[in-house]
């Protein structure tokens, strides 16, 4: 019983941290982060966080993953589906992207901005290539327009869903929208986007 409890309390002493950790990193980026102020923000002495992970970039390393497997993770089961069409996966990661970044919209920035401030420390153990040039849906593309790389496509997609929302705090600080507003734009878009994608497919 004593050693179950000792499980639990650990567990929850970690998540505490690394709860902290996403908080703090999503505010002041890595370079400007301390393990001081994880440790402030967690509740627990510095001593105590270092037991439990020795180093700022250990924390950074695994907050860094989790955003990115939640960033691009979203369209992976999607493209190596075997079942739908392309037209319906296009639509599925449209309407699954839009959804996961209502949820979390800072998300885009944040992975942008630290890669582009620590380009070392881009996670490489996701299968980023794999999964561009190796999954189902990249056949189907290459199927139906054997003259359009693959990325093209996917670069397509993700601007059109990413970028409204790294731009979506200019457009408000403008007086260009508002946070309802840019929800029920971001909803058109389920359905806008999928018929853009359409009619470039169609175009070649």
């Amino acid at each position: 019983m004593a050693k179950r409890i000792k499980v639990a309390a650990d567990l929850s002493t970690e998540e505490k941290i690394k709860e902290a950790a996403r908080k703090v990193f999503q505010q002041k980026g890595y370079a400007a982060t301390r393990t001081r102020d994880i440790a402030e923000e967690a509740g627990l002495n510095l001593a105590l966080l270092n037991y439990y992970f020795r180093s700022k970039e250990k924390l950074f390393e695994l907050v860094m993953v989790e955003k990115m497997q939640k960033l691009f993770g979203v369209i992976a089961v999607i493209l190596y589906d075997t079942e739908n069409t392309l037209e319906t996966k296009v639509e599925l990661m449209v309407t699954n992207y839009i959804d996961m970044l209502l949820e979390h919209p800072d998300l885009p920035i944040f992975v942008l901005s630290e890669i582009r401030n620590n380009p070392g420390r881009f996670p490489g153990n996701l299968p980023l290539g794999d999964l561009m040039r190796n999954s189902r849906f990249a056949t189907q593309l290459r199927e139906k327009r054997p003259d359009l790389h693959p990325m093209q496509l996917i670069f397509s997609i993700l601007g059109m869903v990413v970028f409204p929302f790294i731009g979506g705090p200019v457009f408000e600080g403008a007086g260009l929208v508002d946070k309802p507003t840019f929800a029920r734009l971001m909803e058109e878009r389920k359905k806008l986007i999928p018929v853009w994608v359409k009619a470039m497919l169609e175009s070649g």
